[in-house]
């Protein structure tokens, strides 16, 4: 397979060996000393040291676990400024991505990341200079490589607090499948899960006219239902790895629109739980799918024919139980004590106001009970 590179905005390159070109691009962007940021997980990829010559990285920072906080930004920035770095590769998936961006905001700005982010009171503009960013991911979900956010939690509450700017999107994105081979089946499939949420939510949301997200979501959907379980089945076919990072990005350039209820179940599971952000979406999106079809009856039957289903819910019902992921909450460790504490917080969420279908408490509260019975 060739290396293929198109811009939507951010410049991508694609295709098995794509990270080889991480010299030239760093070289291009005047990258001299770069802070490499990864997870402990990818740290330990037989892949990485590869990447750590690749990027001739002044300094590294690969402590990342689970959901980012705040505290793994600070401790991304000390390593940036006892190095004097001047610019950034981001080496993961969704959570070293979204670091690498709120390292990039703080490293030319003033004050607590979260004066930055969107909804606090007195928010500040991301207005001065970003130092660029080239990512490199290594899972297929939340195409953050191609995001314009870092989503972050606060350490205390778990909170995702999230920070936007256009001056957030990497400067150029490495798609290599070859990165994504060695996950676990379990983290293929959640990570997956994600792509198809971002691509069904943004498909149906109540946000703006956009008919070239539009077109973008609906590809992507076809690009992942062809090759999704593929994946997760048959971990080193690097045709099918490619067709989900695009369908990953896609869904990221997609989501521009807006999104749904499912991620505001998602945010709060990930608070209340610490639930992988995928898994939740995974575990989430037929009950919210199911809760929305009465007012999306002509786009649910599109997305159908894209997928090659008679019906979508039950499609994604079917790909759940395909990929492992479980049929409802209980199996993931939520409990029934959890409920008003997951509904408070799916309620703040911003994302249901989107939702096609207007979601008020009550609805929550239905959702949640119903996805912990299943």
């Amino acid at each position: 397979m060739a290396v293929h590179r198109y811009n939507f905005p951010t410049e991508i390159h694609f295709g098995p060996g794509a990270r080889k070109l991480l010299p030239a691009k760093l070289k291009e962007f005047g990258i001299r000393r770069a802070l490499l940021v990864s997870d402990k997980g990818v740290a330990g990829q037989p892949f990485f040291d590869e990447l750590l010559r690749l990027s001739g990285a002044a300094a590294v920072y690969a402590e990342l676990s689970g959901n980012p906080v705040e505290s793994h930004v600070h401790a991304a920035l000390e390593a940036w400024r006892d190095a004097a770095c001047d610019g950034i590769v981001a080496l993961g998936g969704g959570a070293a991505i979204d670091v690498a961006k709120a390292v990039a905001v703080l490293a030319g700005h003033k004050g607590c990341l979260f004066a930055y982010a969107e909804g606090v009171p007195g928010q500040k503009p991301v207005s001065g200079p970003v130092p660029p960013v080239v990512a490199l991911p290594t899972t297929a979900g939340t195409g953050s490589e191609v995001g314009r956010s870092a989503v972050i939690s606060e350490d205390g509450s778990h909170v995702k607090r999230i920070v936007f700017s256009p001056k957030l999107m990497p400067r150029a994105a490495l798609l290599d499948p070859e990165l994504t081979v060695g996950l676990p089946p379990g983290v293929t499939a959640a990570t997956g899960m994600d792509a198809v949420t971002h691509l069904v939510e943004s498909y149906i949301t109540a946000g703006d006219y956009n008919p070239l997200c539009d077109g973008v979501a609906l590809e992507g959907l076809r690009l992942a239902a062809r090759s999704l379980k593929r994946c997760v089945a048959k971990p080193r076919d690097l045709a099918a790895r490619g067709d989900m990072m695009n369908a990953a990005l896609m869904g990221a350039a997609a989501f521009q629109k807006g999104l749904g209820a499912t991620h505001s179940c998602a945010h709060a599971l990930s608070t209340v739980c610490d639930m992988h952000h995928g898994l939740a979406n995974g575990i989430m999106i037929d009950f919210v799918m199911a809760f929305n079809k009465p007012v999306c009856r002509e786009k649910f039957k599109v997305m159908a024919q894209v997928v090659g289903a008679k019906e979508l819910v039950g499609w994604l019902t079917g790909l759940k139980r395909s990929l492992g992921i479980p049929r409802g909450l209980a199996k993931a460790g939520v409990r029934k004590e959890h409920l008003p504490r997951l509904v408070d917080v799916a309620v703040a969420d911003p994302c249901h106001q989107l939702n096609p279908r207007p979601v008020r408490r009550k609805d929550f509260e239905a959702l949640f009970s119903k996805a912990l019975r299943a």
